[in-house]
């Protein structure tokens, strides 16, 4: 990885339909065409997850709004969040969250485990910084904390790894969803030097 890639052009395309309103953003250049590719295949298939998830097509939604948020944008980094709205009645909707992360140079997405060195033990440190978090901030778990898994959602926001959980996972509905943001340089001993975190250090 390399910080010759910036800031990637980012587009948008809508889709519509029936009460329906889905944004989806796609790159436009700024690296090969190759890893503009690989990102733009990975970016609608997880907005397709997310649609599938919420039940759509279905004559029951009432709304759906789907946006997304670009969370880092540098140093040849693009973390993103997908966010999908949906309601179909009752007491409110539920929102959807997917975030990708990506070596903007190759197109390479990550999930959590490849940002860290093999045999770091990264669960561990993450688990006990994200449970002092908790206390400090005395959120009200639902559940005994869970710890992170292999298919851990996060993302990167410059200098941090913000790891979260989904809507009624841990938290009550009315928390929304609960952040865990974590410096680069807390953990920058477990750092792969060669990935998408190592790279925000310097």
């Amino acid at each position: 990885m390399n910080g010759q890639t910036l800031m990637l052009p980012i587009r948008i395309r809508t889709m519509t339909a029936k009460n329906v309103k889905i944004n989806v953003p796609f790159v436009n250049g700024g690296t090969t065409a190759a890893a503009q590719e690989a990102m733009n295949k990975a970016i609608a298939a997880a907005n397709q997850d997310l649609l599938k998830e919420q039940g759509f097509p279905s004559k029951d939604i009432q709304q759906m709004d789907g946006t997304f948020e670009i969370k880092n944008n540098q140093r040849g980094v693009l973390s993103l969040s997908l966010l999908n709205y949906s309601f179909t009645g009752g007491a409110h909707g539920n929102t959807l969250q997917k975030s990708l992360t990506f070596d903007a140079n190759k197109g390479r997405s990550y999930k959590l485990g490849q940002l860290f060195k093999p045999g770091s033990n990264y669960e561990a440190r993450l688990n006990a910084i994200i449970q002092t978090q908790i206390k400090a901030r005395q959120l009200p778990l639902l559940v005994d904390y869970p710890g992170i898994t292999p298919d851990q959602d996060f993302y990167i926001a410059d200098k941090s790894l913000v790891v979260y959980f989904p809507l009624y996972a841990i938290v009550p509905y009315a928390w929304g969803f609960p952040y865990f943001p974590i410096s680069v340089y807390e953990i920058q001993d477990i750092i792969d030097e060669d990935g998408p975190l190592g790279f925000m250090m310097y």
